[in-house]
């Protein structure tokens, strides 16, 4: 799965000099984090509906929607899928109350 997140963030990072009438990846790019975060959002909500509707294959479609469009925001700030991914592995084995006590009080 590891594998499959990376070759992503590498083909989206290659997507920032694509054409943006020839790629959509390109075309989200151009349009700012603003257009990104609001396709990240619209992708929540559909996932949420899918889930409340019970139909397997609709979440995983609507999931992997999401999964996409968080990824193309992620390469948009300068991240990668590993960033996000060594930060589960740092949490891996905390109870979530600890973790998130741990954080800092911004």
């Amino acid at each position: 799965m590891n594998d499959v997140l990376s070759r992503l963030g590498e083909l989206l990072e290659q997507r920032k000099s694509a054409d943006p009438a020839s790629s959509y990846v390109a075309k989200l790019y151009a349009k700012g984090m603003d257009s990104i975060l609001k396709k990240v959002g619209e992708e929540a909500t559909e996932t949420v509906i899918a889930a409340k509707g019970g139909n397997h294959e609709q979440i995983i479609y609507e999931t992997a929607d999401l999964w996409f469009h968080t990824l193309v925001m992620l390469a948009k700030a300068g991240l990668k899928p590993d960033d996000v991914l060594a930060e589960l592995a740092r949490r891996e084995g905390l109870s979530g109350i600890d973790e998130k006590a741990s954080r800092s009080k911004e």
